[in-house]
């Protein structure tokens, strides 16, 4: 049985809810943080592999994905601006940062995750914030005194409560989905979770024979209208591709699985359009097809595409037109034998989750569960690779926990 009372009670110390736990305690209300890990934030140490791609550069409401209103989530978004977010982690987090201007993202000067990951949580600490680690929320009930209820029934009591637990990627850091079963007994129509960020898988074993071969691609998902496209670099696996133009698209694939659907997924090499190819393949000389190919895209890949197509000792002037217009497909529309995507034990976030318009934009407090409020991936949004996840678990886990202070 508690022995005393919290303003505010957050159930999830990843960067969502240490956010959100600070800027509750900073309105001087009693806040209680909670994980069930010790040490929390163990996914904060796996981000960039260890290195921890904390914010974008430029932040772009249009390159994240919903099933919520855009108008909404870019409200959310913006509402804290992203110069701000940085002096925040600069200031009284006390990060060191540093910009890769190459790549558009920003990292932790030295320490990686774990400098994150403790000065978030110590933030918190300082703010006035009570943690306790090890300690499973099995329920919400936030018109009982005893609003949280723990593993074994004690109940904890709290006036205000923040969901900040995660999705389902990467359960063994503790993101088990008890927050978005929760929400749904609020009554809540939580979005079914999808894999995000997460790379393809295939049987196509000459393609697991070029693991750890990397290029330029633009990839495409769908047909017609429903299609969607992306440049980016595409990187072959063992077990199928990965990358981030293919993390960045494949929840299109997780979507469609769910729905008993299967998209076709296709590939033009070296990101050139059909022009282009046809101007390289139309050069006067006696090349090999193989030489001519290998000037423009890496040579193992080459050799996979001529052997596929019948054609790896022929030169490009001896290609008959049924030939070269295949060739010129295989280059351009490579069809990618897909099987599934990775699933959440891989996948970087969720998709899916609480719809943003059963929340108060302010203050993230539901309008379906009043006293409770969302924050982080809980929320159904996600950005693509590239901090952009980090930057919403920030400013939401702000509104959250200002919103429950006020």
């Amino acid at each position: 049985m508690a022995r005393k009372g919290f303003d505010v009670a957050v159930i999830g110390a990843g960067p969502a809810g240490m956010t959100a736990a600070y800027h509750a305690a900073r309105q001087g209300r009693r806040v209680l943080l909670i994980d069930r890990k010790r040490p929390p934030g163990e996914k904060i140490l796996l981000s960039g592999g260890g290195r921890c791609n904390v914010l974008p550069i430029v932040v772009d409401p249009a390159s994240y994905t919903t099933d919520s209103s855009l108008h909404t989530l870019r409200k959310i978004l913006l509402s804290w601006p992203l110069s701000e977010v940085q002096a925040f982690l600069e200031g009284p987090v006390g990060l060191r940062l540093t910009e890769d201007r190459k790549t558009g993202k920003i990292y932790p000067f030295a320490g990686g995750g774990k400098e994150v990951r403790d000065r978030l949580l110590a933030a918190a600490k300082a703010a006035g914030a009570e943690l306790r680690t090890g300690r499973c929320v099995v329920e919400v009930a936030p018109s009982e005194r005893r609003s949280v209820i723990l593993e074994g029934g004690e109940g904890i009591l709290a006036d205000r409560v923040i969901l900040a637990t995660g999705g389902l990627s990467y359960p063994e850091t503790g993101s088990d989905g008890i927050g978005l079963e929760i929400a749904r007994r609020l009554g809540h129509s939580v979005v079914e979770a999808y894999p995000a960020l997460v790379a393809l898988r295939s049987r196509n074993v000459a393609h697991h024979a070029l693991a750890g071969l990397s290029l330029e691609v633009i990839l495409r998902i769908g047909e017609g209208q429903s299609r969607t496209e992306a440049r980016g670099d595409f990187l072959f696996t063992h077990r199928g591709y990965s990358g981030p133009v293919v993390l960045n698209l494949a929840h299109r694939a997780s979507r469609a699985l769910l729905a008993g659907e299967r998209p076709p997924i296709t590939v033009s090499w070296g990101g050139k359009a059909e022009q282009e190819w046809k101007e390289i393949l139309s050069a006067p000389g006696k090349k090999s097809l193989h030489g001519l190919l290998r000037e423009e895209l890496p040579d193992r890949l080459v050799r996979v595409l001529l052997e596929e197509l019948g054609l790896s000792s022929r030169r490009a002037a001896e290609l008959r037109g049924p030939e070269r217009r295949g060739l010129v497909q295989a280059l351009t529309t490579y069809l990618l034998t897909w099987r599934r995507t990775g699933g959440f034990d891989e996948a970087e976030v969720t998709g899916g989750g609480v719809p943003l318009a059963e929340v108060d934009p302010k203050t993230l407090e539901s309008r379906v569960a009043p006293r409770v409020h969302f924050a982080g991936e809980v929320l159904d949004a996600f950005g693509p690779i590239g901090g952009t996840n980090f930057l919403w678990a920030f400013v939401t886990g702000k509104l959250a926990g200002k919103g429950a202070a006020g």
